[in-house]
Parts: structure tokens; sequence; C-alpha cells
């Protein structure tokens, strides 16, 4: 007998694959139209960000009109309810901004869920490459129907790599004896993790609306994240929107300490 629980969440899983799909869709329409005598076209990118937020919250309006949007968030304090209201998406329009509008194919769209503050699956799709990463909180993590794993490597060494962020060498010094790279897609870089192309990844200057849905695939993948002073890293301290200014490790744990071991601030 399937639980009723169940039902009601997968529909919202099936609803929620189908939205970010036809996102994706809206968003290839301004793909690559950057202009070419500007290295950052910032009219492009308000222009398809706008639209896309207006596309999501109408399709999903019309479909759950109680349910809520976190850029229209009022914050933690409504209290515990059973009513529609208990459902907060976590939408993020783009991410890798540069290479969206500049043709590189590395960018995306995530997609998280909340019920009542606590996290029930998250989405990362890649619409130039057709890659779909999705989890459910506490279950198994996937590229689309293929299920991934963090690297089962336990000794990072010249052949590891650690994805980084844009001026990472501004503030720290590196001794990973391996691969680094910047791919200038946060989420794509936590996803890649998850299926164990990189055995970690260094991001700094994010929000929660940008890192809920692939924080749920990195955990359920069985991956980890990490403060630089070892500590574990909460994201839900930061549901307000404010962004969290300080670099967060992406790893597992059998290989956390190396890599963290391996980069230094610079004081």
């Amino acid at each position: 007998m399937v639980d009723s629980k169940d039902q009601g969440l997968d529909e919202l899983v099936l609803f929620g694959m189908d939205l970010i799909r036809r996102s994706g869709q809206e968003a290839l329409g301004y793909y690559g139209k950057g202009s070419p005598k500007q290295k950052f076209d910032e009219a492009l990118v308000t222009e398809a960000e706008l639209h896309m937020r207006e596309f999501f919250q109408d399709q999903l309006y019309s479909r759950f009109p109680e349910h809520q949007v976190f850029t229209t968030y009022e914050g933690k304090n409504n209290g515990y309810t059973h009513e529609g209201k208990r459902y907060l998406w976590v939408f993020d329009a783009l991410d890798g901004i540069a290479n969206f509008q500049a043709g590189i194919p590395v960018w995306g769209i995530s997609l998280a869920l909340l019920d009542n503050y606590w996290p029930l699956f998250g989405i990362f799709y890649m619409p130039a490459t057709g890659d779909l990463f999705h989890a459910r909180a506490g279950g198994k993590a996937f590229r689309g129907n293929e299920e991934i794993r963090v690297s089962p490597q336990k000794e990072i060494d010249d052949e590891s790599l650690l994805l980084t962020y844009s001026r990472f060498h501004h503030r720290f010094q590196s001794s990973f004896p391996g691969k680094m790279r910047d791919l200038g897609c946060t989420g794509a870089h936590l996803c890649y993790v998850a299926m164990g192309r990189a055995e970690a990844a260094i991001i700094f200057n994010e929000t929660y609306q940008g890192l809920a849905a692939c924080l749920m695939i990195v955990e359920a993948a069985g991956g980890s994240v990490y403060k630089m002073d070892g500590s574990s890293f909460n994201s839900t301290d930061h549901l307000e929107g404010q962004r969290i200014m300080e670099p967060l490790l992406v790893a597992t744990g059998k290989t956390y300490r190396q890599v963290k071991s391996s980069v230094r601030e610079i004081r």
C-alpha cells in the first residue's frame, strides 16, 4: 500500500522536474546571445533571469496557488502549518551566468522544495548539456535515471581534481597535488563532486537560494559540506537570504582533511 504522503511528494517531484525542464527551454532562448563587444552582457542576463522567474512563478501559482517562493518569503516566523503555505520553493534561475551569456554550456538552473523549513528534494538542470541531477533528502542522488555517488577514493593524488572559484588564488595558497579547475558554475561543481568526477570543491560568496538544491544532491550522494575551520555547515542558517561570505569545502569524509591541509588562507 502506497503512503498518501509519498503520493503527494511524488506529485511534487514530477511537477518540479517538468517545470525545471520547461524553464530550461525558456532559458535556451537567451543562451549564447550576449553582445560580442561585452565580456559580460548584464542586460541580457537580467532580461533572461526576470523572464525565467516570472515564468516559474506563473506556472507554480497556476498549479499550487498557496505555495510560497523564496524570493517572496516572509521569514521563519510564520509558524508550523499543515496548509499549502507549508511548501517553499527555492528557484535559482541562472547559475554560471558568464558561461550562459557567452555560449559555454556549463551553466544551470536549480530548484529545491522545503516543507515547513525541512528540505524535501533538490534538482539541478543543465539545459545545454541535458544533464538533470536530482535527489530527495535522505534518499539517493541521480543523474537522470542513473544513481550517482561521490568518489570512493580514500587518498588524493596527482590525478585528483579540486574545483575552485574565480579569484581563489587571491585568498588561498595551495599545495594540492592534483588538478585544480574553475568551470564557472557552482552548481555544476557540486554535482560533479556528487557523481565522483571531482574529489572536492571549494566555493565562496554564495546564497542559500543558489545552494539549496545542490547541497541536497551532494549529501544524498555521500558528500558533506564543511566550513574551512572543520565545523559542519548548516545551510538553513541562511534562510533569511544573506550571502554566505565564507569559503566552504565540499568533499567526502575520507578526503576532507587532506584537501583542507593542502590549502592555506593568505593572511
